[in-house]
């Protein structure tokens, strides 16, 4: 039925999820499958949480949508407790449905603060598939068919490269987005000068810094945020994937003076910060606080980017390991080897996942215990060596 009523928009791989539990899903088949790619980053706390099910049933009984003409209480309760893992930069939140709507947000707030209109953007990066945040992706091909429709006020840099973005600063230059490590662009984690070098370039030059944690934050890379790691402030943040615990829902965070420069009409979402996502979002993060789970990830991707090591020191078709907390990637010399990996290894049973062409990345729920990562090192290790035969 897929193929004759869904728009052709995913290569699906052939099964069906129908049920999850934990680091679990089952297919329609009823085989069970070991889960390191968690909905791309969004089950951090596994599938179907008690206690996020139970928000949203609670939550479901009394009131699911209400609109932003009115005050919502749990979407206050929930900025409330952002405020307080957030950078202590942030303090004022815009709630929407997704993290390209994040960054859209972020996108109108800079340009409305700044009186400008250019954005300086990463090459290896992925901001969303809304036609502006596809203009700031760098994939060829995810932007090309869309040229017609994409403004022309990007301007892209290489990743990690301070020199690049001081030399793309212009008059209109209002904003740099980056993401404090890249996800789909392969798992690139920056040096340690980059991100603090990015929030003085930023000062020097009057400019807003925008740091897309979709993917990295809530305590995905060890920190609540990634930028944490580097003690960066930024002056915009977006967030999204694992704020709801499975449920759909999006956050732009700023600075209170930078986001009093919006004034009401000037943005909106109607589904955003509605009462069920945002009770779904408390949850989540309470439960987060509650398993302490940026400390968790930090000590399971330690030891699971040291059994990756293990694995390119025995196999010469892996070029390296790389990764932060539970973003971890395993690049491949040869597109081919990563995709039969994937495939083979979703037949016995682990959902993993392949990005910029030829790295296999992992980001299980934080919930990851060491013997569900060494079950998988353990498959890998075979499939690779069958691969190499």
């Amino acid at each position: 039925m897929t193929e004759r009523y869904i728009a052709p928009t995913y290569k699906r791989q052939p099964l069906t999820i129908v049920k999850g539990r934990g680091m679990f899903v089952w297919d329609s088949e009823g085989r069970r499958y070991l889960d390191f790619v968690a909905g791309v980053a969004v089950c951090s706390l596994g599938h179907c949480h008690p206690e996020v099910v139970k928000a949203i049933t609670a939550q479901a009984k009394k009131l699911m949508h209400i609109s932003n003409l009115y005050h919502i209480q749990p979407q206050a309760e929930l900025a409330a407790l952002l405020a307080k893992i957030a950078p202590n930069s942030i303090s004022k939140f815009f709630f929407c449905n997704s993290g390209a709507e994040a960054v859209e947000a972020a996108f109108k707030l800079a340009v409305k603060h700044a009186k400008k209109g250019r954005i300086i953007t990463m090459q290896g990066s992925f901001h969303g598939r809304t036609i502006a945040t596809v203009g700031a992706t760098w994939k060829h091909s995810y932007r090309e068919p869309f040229k017609a429709l994409i403004p022309k006020v990007f301007d892209f840099v290489p990743f990690n490269d301070l020199a690049a973005v001081e030399n793309a600063i212009s008059e209109q230059t209002a904003a740099v987005i980056v993401e404090p490590v890249q996800g789909e662009g392969g798992v690139n984690i920056p040096s340690d000068d980059y991100l603090p070098g990015l929030r003085k370039i930023c000062d020097e030059n009057g400019l807003l810094l925008i740091c897309d944690e979709v993917q990295t934050g809530l305590g995905r890379t060890g920190k609540w945020f990634a930028c944490d790691h580097w003690n960066v402030l930024p002056d915009v943040i977006t967030m999204a994937k694992a704020l709801g615990g499975g449920f759909p829902i999006g956050c732009m965070g700023a600075k209170e003076e930078v986001m009093e420069s919006f004034s009401p009409g000037d943005h909106a979402s109607t589904f955003g910060g509605n009462p069920l996502a945002c009770s779904a979002a408390i949850a989540s993060v309470k439960t987060m606080q509650r398993l302490k789970l940026p400390e968790r990830a930090a000590k399971m991707g330690r030891y699971f980017l040291k059994r990756l090591n293990e694995l390119a020191e025995k196999h010469e078709c892996i070029k390296e390991a790389r990764g932060i907390g539970l973003l971890l990637g395993l690049e491949m010399k040869e597109k081919p080897i990563a995709d039969t990996v994937v495939a083979k290894a979703r037949e016995r049973g682990f959902l993993i996942n392949c990005t910029a062409d030829k790295v296999l990345r992992f980001v299980p729920p934080l919930i990851v215990e060491p013997k569900h990562i060494d079950n998988l090192i353990s498959e890998l290790d075979r499939i690779i060596a069958e691969v190499k035969k």
